[in-house]
This record gives C-alpha cells, sequence and structure tokens, in this order.
C-alpha cells in the first residue's frame, strides 16, 4: 500500500484551489458582462419606445416596427413589454403585438429549456 506524502500533495491542492477560483472569478465577469448587456439592451429598448410615442405625438417620421421588433429579440423584450405599458404605446398595434408576445413567449421557454438543461 503506497501512502500519500502530506507534503506533496499540498502544493498540488493549491494549485487546484489556484484554479477553482481563476474559473469561478471568469464565470462571474462572463455573468456580469451578460447581465450589462441584458440591461444595456432593455435600456435602449425603452428609449427607443419613448422616442417613438414622441414621434408619433409630434406627427414625424416614426421608428420602423422592424426595429422595436429587432431589439426584442436580441433580448429587450422586458423592457419593450414594460415600455407598452409604461407609455401606452403599440398595445393594440397588430401584427406588431402578436410578434412581440411570441418573440417573447420563445425567449422564456429558450431560458426555460436552458435551465432544464442545468437541471
Amino acid at each position: 500500500m503506497q501512502t500519500v506524502d502530506r507534503a506533496e500533495s499540498q502544493p498540488a491542492r493549491a494549485r487546484s484551489d489556484y484554479l477553482i477560483a481563476i474559473a469561478q472569478n471568469q464565470a462571474m465577469q462572463i455573468v456580469l458582462l451578460v447581465l450589462a448587456g441584458f440591461l444595456t439592451v432593455n435600456a435602449l429598448t425603452i428609449l427607443r419606445f419613448w422616442q417613438d410615442k414622441q414621434r408619433a405625438i409630434r406627427g414625424e417620421r416614426r421608428i420602423p416596427e422592424s426595429d422595436l421588433l429587432g431589439l426584442a429579440l436580441i433580448g429587450g423584450s422586458p423592457g419593450a413589454l414594460l415600455a407598452r405599458h409604461w407609455f401606452r404605446h403599440k398595445t393594440r398595434k397588430q401584427p406588431f403585438s402578436t410578434l412581440l408576445l411570441l418573440i417573447t413567449a420563445l425567449q422564456i421557454g429558450g431560458l426555460a429549456g436552458f435551465a432544464w438543461s442545468f437541471a
């Protein structure tokens, strides 16, 4: 039976702990970066809905619905739904409302599937 010398195992364990700490730090940085991107996209989405509402009030050229839906598609659907409620804007417009809800449902399904894969 072979015995493990404690002096030899401590440096290996220290290296292992160090590598684990680096991996956790990098994972946290990725999470923070994704969160910052999500918040930025949603803030931009709310801003664009507000700008579109202001343009509608003034009778100016509007922001294309495809731009608003594109922002929702890249992660801004919470901001889009919030902006519609806050500004009472594009709440009855079809097919815009249906497409926005479809995008939101697909994103929720994708997130649920992603979360389920880790369960």
